[in-house]
């Protein structure tokens, strides 16, 4: 066994030597013939291509076929890169368009705050609500507004459509707005068409009840509700929301102000009216002087 691997050994040995020595040979043909500069062996090389080089058209094809491969790849990968930043591009304008959005909304409840008829002696400052301190114990908001602007306490607050409440607490560059469905709110006001006037007791709900009322066999669910100006605490006129009755029979106020978006309020001015001291007075108003004294020196 071990001599017939060594005689096998030794006749593949000459034949691998002479097959290197006839790869050299030809390659080294193969060189001098592309390499000696002369017209019959320009004329032989141009006749072998002719001949070798179309029939070597299959060898070609697989290099043809990597190289368009590679092509494609390069152009896969510029593609892939293109929608990458077009993805990006993409995610850049939704976040403006949100911004778009949360602009022409505010600019519309600006349209709107804007578009509410007021009594032309009313002028009125326009805040924006800083914080909301809702709790179920307390509701009220803060604005951007305060003394430097004027403001002083116990003003009308609307949004672009109703009441929203009054100023409760002031300070040099903010103000506290106790909104009418706090349980400390109470307001007069008067029901339309009827004309019945009661009270707005607010109960930390979204819609206040109504209480005090005279005669509520006159009062239908849709009436409008309007502030009576009774007592001083708002001017007469402002609109405060609907007539609805409740899960539990009682009547109570849907209120027109939109709650959930409360973004920029109005403060009313509206400024005390005169103080009667002596209520006798508009009874018996005091007897001039003057004209007697001079009556009587016209006398003398």
């Amino acid at each position: 066994m071990a001599r017939d691997r060594a005689t096998q050994h030794d006749y593949m040995t000459p034949i691998r030597r002479l097959l290197v020595g006839v790869l050299v040979v030809v390659l080294l043909g193969i060189f001098l013939i592309w390499r000696i500069d002369s017209p019959r062996v320009e004329r032989f090389r141009a006749n072998l291509i002719d001949r070798v080089v179309p029939s070597f058209s299959w060898a070609s094809a697989p290099v043809t076929g990597l190289t368009n491969i590679v092509r494609d790849f390069q152009s896969y990968q510029r593609i892939y890169d293109q929608n990458q930043e077009l993805r990006r591009e993409l995610q850049q304008m939704k976040a403006w368009k949100e911004a778009a959005l949360q602009l022409e909304q505010e600019n519309a409840r600006l349209l709107d705050l804007n578009k509410v008829r007021l009594d032309p002696q009313f002028t009125f400052v326009t805040g924006v609500v800083l914080a909301d301190s809702g709790s179920p114990f307390r509701q009220s908001l803060l604005l951007n507004v305060g003394r430097r602007d004027g403001i002083l306490d116990g003003w009308a607050t609307m949004d672009g459509i109703g009441l929203v409440g009054r100023i409760s607490g002031l300070g040099e560059n903010t103000a506290r707005v106790l909104l009418l469905t706090d349980t400390a709110s109470r307001i007069p006001i008067t029901i339309q068409p009827s004309g019945q006037k009661a009270i707005l007791s607010g109960d930390n709900t979204a819609a206040p009840p109504v209480e005090f009322l005279d005669n509520p066999d006159a009062v239908r669910p849709g009436d409008s509700v309007i502030t009576s100006g009774d007592g001083g605490v708002f001017p007469a006129g402002l609109l405060v929301g609907h007539i609805a009755q409740g899960p539990d029979r009682r009547l109570r106020v849907r209120l027109s102000a939109d709650y959930q978006r409360l973004e920029f309020l109005r403060v009313l001015r509206s400024y005390q009216g005169e103080q009667i001291t002596s209520p006798g007075a508009l009874l018996n108003p005091p007897v001039q002087s003057e004209p007697l004294e001079t009556s009587e020196a016209a006398d003398g």
